[in-house]
């Protein structure tokens, strides 16, 4: 079996992160194992393990025929059987099939907005969905999505997974602030849907003698609600105490300087954020949207969205209960140790491809 898999973009998000935790996980049971890139290289292009073989089309339009030609050659010489698709990449490989190359196409719906879908604009989709041989949805409401309202006969739920961590030690990027701080962190490219600001209400509800800081690892798109977001915490009364550090590798050792993991989220689907949270350890507070509810559930404090209220209680609880933060984050590691290794989700992977 050699199987592609086909992304737009390689900057850090759930979708390319799991287009890359796929390809590499699937090098010891697949014949071949391939990532194409179309649109914008990113670096999670450096995660991709050697033995993957890998493509950029650098593509400048949804009909650029470069790199549609370069792809499909790429496609029959590599001897590809299976596209796997993520998110809206579909539309390339749709005109692929259509164009008479011949491979089943598996589309992978990483959507997360889930509190939204009725917003959701899927014309383009629906058409293309009739070329799929199978769905690969990351949640339960995605997957009803799809049964209801595309193409495809098969559809099944997968969920993410995040692989073991490198054991190459790596150079550390330290947490600023003081060493005896309570350390919050919070993983989310800065994006509407992630609601920072209600965090950023949150933590100034906070007494500054607590000792408390606040450290923020995600993507600037440089959008008006990321400029709103930089500029709430320039004139915030903590803002000594708000740490940002763009884009990182190797999250989960920036994941162990800390004391808690944070999802402020106004919707989500099943975000890897929660999941690297267990696999370091962590206690964790998060928003009830999308999977996190059900991740989470009574090894960590779930709150309601958009509530600040509610998630700086949460937080105080925590700083006042070492013996909670313990518990919690073990319960939860342990938690997504057995239900989200690589190992079980990539044999239901290869299960799809093998019978679609």
């Amino acid at each position: 079996m050699r199987v592609l898999q086909l992304i737009d973009s390689l900057r850090p998000g759930g979708a390319e992160k799991m287009a890359v935790n796929i390809a590499n996980a699937l090098v010891p049971h697949v014949e071949g194992s391939f990532l194409c890139c179309t649109r914008q290289e990113g670096m999670l292009k450096d995660e991709l393990k050697p033995e993957v073989g890998y493509l950029y089309l650098n593509k400048k339009s949804s009909l650029d025929p470069n790199a549609i030609l370069k792809l499909r050659k790429y496609i029959r010489k590599n001897k590809i059987v299976i596209v796997h698709a993520h998110s809206t990449s579909f539309f390339l490989a749709g005109l692929l099939k259509l164009s008479g190359c011949k491979f089943k196409l598996i589309w992978h719906d990483h959507y997360g907005e889930n509190e939204n879908q009725e917003a959701r604009e899927y014309k383009v989709l629906k058409r293309f969905s009739v070329l799929f041989a199978g769905i690969i949805s990351v949640n339960t409401s995605l997957k009803e999505w799809a049964n209801k309202n595309l193409d495809c006969k098969k559809v099944i739920e997968i969920k993410n997974f995040i692989p073991e961590p490198d054991p190459t030690p790596t150079a550390k990027i330290t947490l600023r602030g003081n060493a005896d701080d309570f350390k919050i962190i919070c993983v989310a490219n800065i994006r509407p849907q992630k609601d920072h600001l209600n965090l950023l209400r949150a933590f100034e509800m906070l007494k500054p003698a607590l000792g408390i800081t606040l450290h923020l690892v995600g993507e600037d798109p440089g959008t008006a609600y990321s400029k709103s977001v930089f500029k709430v915490i320039e004139n915030s009364p903590l803002k000594e105490k708000i740490f940002y550090y763009g884009t990182q590798q190797k999250i989960i050792s920036l994941l162990e300087q800390a004391d808690l993991g944070v999802l402020s989220s106004r919707s989500e689907g099943l975000p890897l954020a929660l999941l690297e949270y267990g696999m370091a350890g962590l206690p964790v507070i998060c928003t009830s949207v999308g999977k996190c509810k059900n991740i989470i559930s009574n090894r960590g404090l779930v709150i309601p969205s958009k509530d600040s209220s509610a998630l700086a209680i949460g937080i105080r609880i925590y700083t006042e209960d070492n013996n909670l933060c313990k518990k919690n984050g073990l319960l939860l590691q342990n938690y997504v140790s057995n239900n989200y290794s690589a190992e079980i989700v990539i044999t239901q992977v290869i299960q799809m491809y093998k019978f679609v």
